[in-house]
């Protein structure tokens, strides 16, 4: 965000009224008392015009003021004048490198102990508010002159310019009316830091990003890579995977990522394209596991939460608020460390080079601080959009991203994004109640400090290209997926059971989440399955087991399979179950009769062998008896 310095001061040409008629030069400072009411009223253009109340009150009898001049540094004032009621007032303007100057000549001397001299200046500018993208942005300096006994300020803005998004620090007051949302900030707010705010619902950024991968061995190897994911901050609309992944799945952390089979010695170059609408504040999401709450609590190499220095400050600074306060006040921004390749310091060392700090110590210091004190943390990376050259993400020329915490809020049952660096960096701007419409997310490191690796990581090569590109853009015209349903096969097994493979398909540009796919058996809803997150270009088979039933009495003539938009119908082998059946039947009947005939033989060869016996005994008889008979 362009930093804008403001300074107002007033220069006064003194006169010593006393009993003699020449004039004696005297400082300023703490002659007069000034009271100031400014007041900027933004148009639908974004034009703001500006109008400053001053009132200068004598606090000697014998002086009193006959100019005054206003100081605008870095601020174009177009149309400039200055009126004392309806009588308008000389004003001469010139300017010297940065600054305009506005002299205002007083006609009329205002002598006395008390007296008070008010005029009003006005100008028009058309920095202070500014279209970026979605929503509009203003942006008001700081009072950087202390001495005004008084200095309110009134922000007018009218409701064209979008619902509030943000606005920093909180107004003192705030009224609506006709139209106009008025906001009221005084001298204590306006002193720590400028005003910042942001109208309208959300922000859209296009994306283009490419990954370069090479598999050096001999066999076919799985790659993952990350796409930016949806978060409770932010919604992805992809309009192009090239080429199409295998699978696209979500880690703990909510990381998509896109798995590919890469053959032996193969390189594959994947573009992906599309936009992203981020939020002024988190929508209903996804919730988070116990399991994935505890592995945001853990030590790792760059978040040493056992270091007894971070333990000791980990029990004073016990909450978000006060640890956020402690890592801007300590850490110092480095701008001569922004650039590729840097060395990562981690929190302890952040602690001991507090002025050697870029946006990666300000994270680090602030997860592990967060996690010491029991609260779980995690590390954000991706895109972070300002006009600052200073602070912009080197993705803008060498793909080096910004970094920034998440931490995990117990009653909201949300992750809260905080970005600790710009609070530094932009002059008090307050990046803790509020972030702005900026921040888009590449991935979240919470189990693993480095993965998965950010776009802009898969480089080949000694002299890598540029791979992230963003700009502002505009929703698409398709926003919403519609699932697809086909069968991915079917297994049969003869007399038990047969299996369809049901295969759910995301072919659009958006996330599914919580899709309830029913089996229908026969039109009866057999039971239903939950799919809690489809993310686009991903597919999840469900297997849908066909009962087996004595003569097919249970078996359903047909399947059907159904989600959100899309139904998918298959007869199922009815027939051939009861064929089976039948089958089964006769085969059984063959058995039976078989060990029937079997049993009959037996028992036929069982009485042919015992008459065979019989007759053989009886034929025997009388042989004997003659025999004796001889003898």
């Amino acid at each position: 965000m362009k930093k804008f310095f403001f300074s107002l001061f007033a220069f006064f040409l003194l006169f010593l009224i006393h009993h003699s008629s020449f004039v004696i030069p005297v400082h300023a400072e703490g002659e007069f008392a000034i009271d100031t009411t400014a007041e900027y009223k933004v148009q639908d253009s974004g034009k703001t015009v500006v109008s400053q109340t001053i009132t200068i009150e004598n606090l000697f009898s014998n002086i009193y003021a006959t100019s005054y001049s206003l100081v605008l540094d870095n601020i174009d004032p177009q149309n400039p004048r200055a009126y004392s009621g309806s009588k308008e007032l000389f004003l001469n303007s010139h300017s010297e490198g940065d600054k305009v100057t506005l002299d205002i000549n007083f006609d009329e001397a205002v002598v006395g102990k008390g007296e008070k001299r008010t005029f009003v200046v006005t100008f028009e500018n058309t920095s202070f508010a500014i279209r970026t993208g979605e929503v509009w942005e203003i942006s008001i300096p700081k009072l950087g002159d202390t001495s005004f006994r008084t200095y309110n300020i009134s922000l007018a803005v009218p409701d064209s310019l979008g619902e509030e998004a943000y606005i920093s620090p909180n107004p003192t007051d705030f009224t609506k009316s006709e139209g106009i949302r008025r906001y009221l900030f005084d001298k204590a707010t306006i002193l720590e830091s400028p005003i910042t705010a942001g109208f309208g619902a959300f922000q859209v950024f296009s994306f283009n990003l490419n990954y370069h991968l090479e598999n050096p061995l001999p066999k076919s190897a799985a790659v993952d890579i990350a796409i930016p994911p949806d978060t409770a901050l932010q919604r992805m609309y992809y309009q192009e995977i090239l080429p199409s992944p295998e699978n696209i799945a979500v880690d703990s952390d909510g990381n998509w990522l896109a798995r590919y089979i890469l053959k032996p010695r193969e390189r594959v170059d994947i573009k992906v394209s599309g936009q992203v609408q981020i939020f002024a504040g988190p929508r209903p999401f996804q919730p988070v596991s116990r399991e994935t709450l505890t592995n945001n609590l853990k030590e790792s190499k760059y978040w040493q939460i056992t270091n007894p220095k971070i333990q000791e400050l980990a029990k004073s600074l016990k909450t978000p608020k006060a640890i956020y306060d402690y890592v801007v006040k300590t850490l110092s921004y480095d701008y001569d460390r922004v650039k590729p390749n840097v060395v990562r310091f981690g929190a302890v060392e952040a602690l001991a080079n507090p002025k050697n700090a870029i946006c990666m110590e300000f994270t680090d210091l602030f997860v592990a601080l967060a996690r010491a004190a029991g609260i779980p943390a995690r590390e954000v990376n991706g895109f972070a959009y300002t006009e600052n050259p200073k602070i912009q993400p080197l993705s803008l020329v060498a793909d080096v991203l910004h970094s920034w915490p998440e931490y995990w809020d117990e009653q909201t049952k949300t992750w809260v994004a905080v970005d600790p660096t710009w609070g530094k960096t932009t002059g008090g701007v307050d990046y803790f109640n509020k972030l702005d419409l900026r921040h888009f997310a590449f991935v979240m490191h919470g189990a693993d400090p480095e993965r998965p690796y950010p776009p802009g990581s898969y480089k080949l090569g000694d002299n890598p290209q540029k791979d992230v590109f963003v700009s502002f853009g505009q929703l698409p015209e398709k926003k919403e997926s519609t699932p697809k349903i086909s069968i991915d096969s079917i297994v049969t097994i003869p007399f038990i059971v047969n299996i369809i493979h049901a295969k759910i398909e995301n072919p659009g540009p958006s996330a599914l989440y919580n899709l309830t796919v029913s089996i229908f058996f026969d039109d009866k809803n057999d039971k239903n399955i939950t799919i809690s997150t489809l993310s686009p270009a991903s597919s999840q088979v469900i297997d849908v087991n066909v009962p087996f039933s004595f003569l097919a009495r249970s078996t359903p003539s047909k399947v059907k399979i159904s989600t959100s938009g899309a139904s998918f119908e298959i007869s199922t082998l009815k027939s051939q179950v009861l064929m089976y059946n039948l089958l089964v039947l006769f085969l059984i009947f063959l058995v039976v009769l078989f060990i029937i005939l079997i049993r009959l033989k037996k028992t036929k060869i069982k009485e042919l062998i015992a008459k065979l016996r019989h007759g053989n005994t009886n034929s025997q008889t009388p042989e004997n008896s003659n025999t004796q008979g001889q003898v």
